[in-house]
């Protein structure tokens, strides 16, 4: 009884002593994030506040109009005594010009400087500078800077959620043109969020969205008229709306030089390197490391293709790729060979463009009979560069990669006989290969495969098939819609955010309560079989951290636990 008695006293002290240190390293914690933090959050809530009694009495253009007055009456007075007309309206549009474009200049500036800090962020404090600069720029009338600060104001970044004042700011914007802002307002009217619920006045925004050129809209739309939702079902509307989408992305992925950097495959295929986890442990990261400077070839291949297109959670990093890749292809590696004929074919801040030496490195890589280096020299005969243009080398390397099984080389030979590049067109073989290559996944065979589909080229034509290709198409291309009520489709998957838009949905409507309840038990499932699927050992530890999981009082938790033990072990020991 007295150990016992002994151990529990002793569980109690210890319980207190580090609930007192721990409320001193909080307390101590929270001052010092009040001295970092407040001063930025609060200038960014009183830009908001400004910038929102600008938009709404149009006050950024009367800004601007006073700047230029302002600096007008100071050359008026300069140039006093000047009777002649000519020169006085030409030093007047002289000055009007250059006063709007250093006002425009700096807001763009300041813009650039606010996406340069947001895309380094690591912290909350970072981000809080970016979103100041954002600020500072929308003051001055920049319209993306207007843009982030309404998703500011909707969202609730850093504690100034408004939506009622993120309608305004969106209102304002949707009339000077930004598609953006129409399809923020088409999302809110379509959800009846801080606004009216209207399905027809979000079909109207979704529309305007679309015509200025928003990829979202356009998908959203698509979406609807190819389900039926809220508008007359019609397959050929809808093909028109993705088609647009897929028009622009494929156009820049051709444009790309080599091999496409978001779809470089894992060649050589260590198994956790190749598989579909999205984030690399770190401490099996550092286990590679090691491996791959001890020689471990395979793993250096593996190690230089994340590297060089920022996978797995690792940064893109030209340099450590290349190290990776020229101690593999000393070992003999003609996959390294063939990636750094790669990097050199399209120029990076490790290596200067060079088609002559991109030339000799997939020559190494095709002699070794290697599929990518064989591909490599295709696209160098097929474009011209560093060798005299020549269609038949072209379609010789080709093939033997296709032969191979690579799939880039298969869909270089279906737009050869599609396009009829140095051959006769023909629609049947440009199928073939379209569709081989598609097989692996091959974003732009898919695309030809959908135009192929859409415009009846060499196949029947079949508007539903169309559609469906150039939804894998854009899927392939990460723009991935997530499906929201109604058709709303966003480009990706906020757990987060999803709960809040339906906290919203569910305060805007009272009818809304039951269908948000099964939404959400849908999503929270949703979430707990992801957390399970992607359990792994540094993920579990991180959930295991009792400071992230119980919080700051976890202490009292656990001797909450242990107490009632030891209650019942004194119960048994008595009976």
């Amino acid at each position: 009884m007295k150990p016992l008695s002994l151990l529990i006293g002793i569980l109690i002290i210890l319980g207190v002593t580090i609930k007192t240190i721990k409320a001193e390293e909080h307390n101590k914690r929270q001052k010092e994030r009040n001295v970092t933090t407040q001063v930025s959050v609060n200038e960014i809530k009183q830009y908001l506040s400004h910038i929102l009694e600008q938009r709404t009495s149009s006050n950024v253009i009367n800004k601007r109009e006073n700047l230029l007055e302002k600096k007008k009456n100071q050359r008026k007075i300069r140039i006093k005594g000047f009777q002649n007309k000519d020169i006085l309206k030409r030093n007047k549009n002289h000055l009007q010009k250059q006063a709007e474009k250093n006002f425009t200049d700096e807001g763009d500036q300041l813009f650039k400087m606010g996406i340069k800090v947001l895309q380094q962020s690591k912290s909350q404090k970072q981000k809080e500078e970016a979103y100041l600069l954002f600020a500072k720029a929308a003051d001055m009338g920049n319209l993306k800077a207007m843009e982030k600060m309404a998703d500011a104001l909707l969202f609730g970044n850093f504690g100034v959620q408004n939506i009622t004042a993120a309608i305004q700011l969106y209102e304002s914007l949707a009339k000077e043109g930004s598609c953006k802002a129409q399809n923020a307002l088409g999302f809110l009217s379509s959800y009846g969020i801080g606004m009216e619920y209207d399905q027809a006045k979000a079909l109207i925004y979704y529309t305007f969205g679309s015509a200025g050129g928003n990829m979202m809209s356009q998908m959203i739309l698509g979406y609807r008229y190819l389900s039926g939702i809220n508008v007359l079902q019609n397959c050929e509307v809808a093909l028109s709306y993705y088609k647009k989408v897929a028009d622009y992305i494929a156009d820049t992925f051709e444009k790309s030089e080599g091999v496409p950097v978001e779809k470089v495959r894992l060649t050589e295929r260590p198994e956790n390197l190749s598989s579909n986890s999205e984030i690399l442990d770190w401490d099996i990261y550092q286990y590679y490391k090691f491996l791959a400077e001890r020689g471990d070839v395979q793993i250096q291949v593996s190690l230089g293709q994340l590297h060089l297109i920022g996978r797995k959670g690792l940064d893109q990093d030209y340099y450590k790729a290349l190290h990776y890749f020229l101690k593999a292809a000393k070992a003999g590696s003609a996959n390294a060979m063939a990636f750094i004929g790669k990097m050199y074919l399209e120029g990076n801040a490790a290596v200067p463009q060079n088609n002559t030496t991109a030339f000799k490195y997939f020559s190494m890589a095709a002699s070794k009979g290697n599929a990518i280096g064989l591909h490599g020299l295709g696209l160098l005969y097929f474009r011209g560069k560093g060798v005299p243009l020549n269609y038949a080398e072209a379609l010789k390397y080709f093939q033997k990669a296709a032969e191979k099984g690579w799939p880039d080389a298969q869909f270089q030979l279906g737009f050869m006989y599609y396009s009829g590049s140095g051959i006769w067109k023909d629609y049947k073989l440009a199928f073939k290969y379209f569709y081989l290559a598609s097989q692996s996944g091959q974003p732009l065979a898919i695309y030809y495969l959908a135009k192929m589909y859409a415009t009846g080229t060499g196949v029947v034509r079949s508007c539903r098939t169309a559609v469906e290709k150039r939804l894998t198409f854009l899927k392939k291309r990460r723009c991935i819609q997530w499906r929201f009520s109604y058709g709303i489709e966003l480009p990706f998957k906020d757990i987060h955010l999803a709960r809040r838009l339906y906290d919203m949905a569910a305060q805007t409507s009272p009818d809304a309560h039951i269908p948000v309840l099964f939404a959400v038990m849908k999503l929270e499932t949703t979430h707990l079989l992801r957390d399970i699927l992607f359990f792994n050992f540094t993920t579990r530890w991180n959930w295991l951290k009792l400071d992230n999981t119980i919080g700051a009082h976890w202490d009292l938790f656990v001797i909450g636990l242990i107490v009632p033990g030891l209650i019942l072990l004194l119960r048994n020991h008595h009976g």
